[in-house]
């Protein structure tokens, strides 16, 4: 499942072969643009972006039900593995079950 409300840059969406591209919880668009993926500002994003997630309990029921099926993998456009929207909308899943 894709994550992000923008589709990577590179990636045809043939090539990608998604079953699913749920852009309602990817970060909403001011606070992604506020961020920037600037290093220096990941912390201060985690705390917006858990606060929005929290405002999106269908979206995350939805997904929790897709990985009690079977296997989930949380897709994101972001270049670095550790500071994405996917690590802090795995972390929300984990602890909201």
């Amino acid at each position: 499942m894709l994550v992000d409300r923008l589709w990577p840059r590179g990636i045809s969406k043939e090539k990608a072969a998604l079953d699913q591209w749920n852009k309602e919880i990817a970060p909403s668009a001011p606070l992604r643009k506020w961020f920037a993926h600037k290093p220096e500002l990941f912390e201060a994003f985690t705390e917006k972006y858990k606060k929005e997630l929290l405002q999106k309990e269908d979206e995350l029921r939805k997904i929790k039900n897709i990985a009690r099926s079977g296997n989930l993998t949380l897709l994101y456009a972001a270049k670095d593995p550790k500071m994405n929207n996917a690590a802090i909308l795995l972390e929300v899943l984990q602890q909201t079950e």
